[in-house]
């Protein structure tokens, strides 16, 4: 009886400090949300969502996004934040629960410990989503769901789980196309079903703004979309909180051309780790909990604008880690350990304004995160996961 009353009291106790947190800082804070509750507006009037004249403050999403903040934009500016506010710490919950349970079946022990510390480790992450009140968590979320859906669905298929988990992808992706990392995961795989519920659920959402502009004004918003994109992201590659592969060689080189190349080969490098982390797990009665894990990680590194709170997305890696921690040998552990604390002290307040630009200029996160990505293969290589 004791043992519900102490959950409960601790789910009130969090509850309440998020609470506080709302109410002392984020209320007042939450720049990216107010951009998104403004395209929402834009898009109940018909205006047009892709405006130069935002400056730094456009709206970069694709245009199906703006409904997501459509039926927010009816309400106040304050109401509308408690609401996102609550959506993302909902989906930060998803992620946590869902994870440790998918995590219980690699271990006798309980993943509750391992799942607390990597919420330590990557907190700086998970309160800045809160703090811009970006769309991240809710997108991973999301892909939590549909890699749920796909560990209880194996070595069995099932068309139901196939599809929902195929609708989850597509919509994941028409959120931000980042998504698009599964794509040849799937493909590999042969999950037809599932690519199949994804391109319809994508071809849909692109189709649902002629709704509010007709079909030509769909086509033409799409296209402003494209243009603002190509327009805007090559200026932000060196941007001090791009850690993405592109920003870390455009930072350390200096050199466009051939920071693309480097990072061209990074990527295919990396895919290559990837496919043999993928037949390495065959046997496995579970491979998709570790390689999905995995492609959530890579998702700051590959996509060209990869923000260091995106990181939040390596949740579970971080999980199984953490779990399979007595299967490295003892030096790689010190190494993570120094690594991890990297991850989870790199703060602004912390470090002080100069040391963390100097910090976040040399790319340093990107490093730490490649290595958690070269943990995670090294744990399928001894098939722990």
């Amino acid at each position: 009886m004791a043992r519900p009353k102490i959950r409960l009291g601790l789910v009130v106790s969090i509850g309440l400090v998020f609470l506080a947190i709302f109410l002392v800082k984020a209320k007042n804070e939450m720049a990216d949300f107010e951009v998104n509750y403004k395209a929402g507006h834009r898009l109940a009037m018909g205006e047009t969502l892709y405006r130069t004249s935002d400056s730094h403050w456009q709206f970069k999403y694709s245009p199906f996004s703006a409904f997501l903040y459509l039926p927010l934009s009816f309400l106040p500016l304050p109401v509308a934040k408690a609401l996102w506010y609550i959506l993302i710490l909902a989906s930060m919950g998803c992620i946590l629960v869902l994870t440790t349970g998918m995590a219980s079946s690699l271990s006798s022990l309980s993943p509750f410990g391992p799942a607390l510390l990597a919420v330590f480790v990557l907190a700086k992450y998970l309160l800045r989503e809160l703090q811009l009140g970006q769309i991240n968590a809710l997108i991973t979320a999301i892909l939590t769901v549909m890699i749920w859906l796909l560990v209880r669905d194996e070595p069995a298929s099932s068309r139901r789980r196939a599809w929902l988990a195929g609708l989850l992808w597509g919509l994941a992706t028409a959120l931000k196309p980042y998504a698009v990392i599964f794509l040849p995961y799937f493909a590999l795989k042969k999950k037809g079903r599932l690519l199949a519920a994804g391109f319809l659920t994508i071809a849909a959402t692109l189709l649902v703004p002629a709704g509010f502009y007709g079909f030509r004004g769909c086509f033409n918003v799409i296209g402003e979309w494209g243009s603002t994109l190509a327009r805007s992201t090559p200026i932000l590659y060196a941007s001090q909180d791009n850690i993405s592969l592109i920003g870390f060689f455009i930072k350390w080189t200096n050199h466009v051309l051939l920071s693309y190349i480097l990072y061209a080969a990074s990527v295919a490098l990396l895919a290559v780790l990837t496919l043999l982390t993928i037949f390495r797990g065959k046997r496995l009665s579970k491979p998709i909990l570790l390689e999905g894990a995995l492609l959530l990680l890579l998702i700051p590194l590959v996509s060209p604008l990869g923000w260091d709170y995106t990181f939040l997305s390596s949740y579970a890696a971080v999980v199984l880690i953490l779990i399979g921690w007595r299967a490295f040998p003892k030096p790689a552990r010190v190494l993570l350990a120094v690594n991890f604390a990297i991850i989870a002290l790199s703060i602004y307040d912390l470090l002080g304004r100069q040391t963390y630009a100097v910090f976040m200029s040399w790319s340093v996160l990107t490093v730490n995160f490649l290595v958690v990505a070269v943990a995670l293969i090294m744990l399928r290589w001894k098939r722990t996961a």
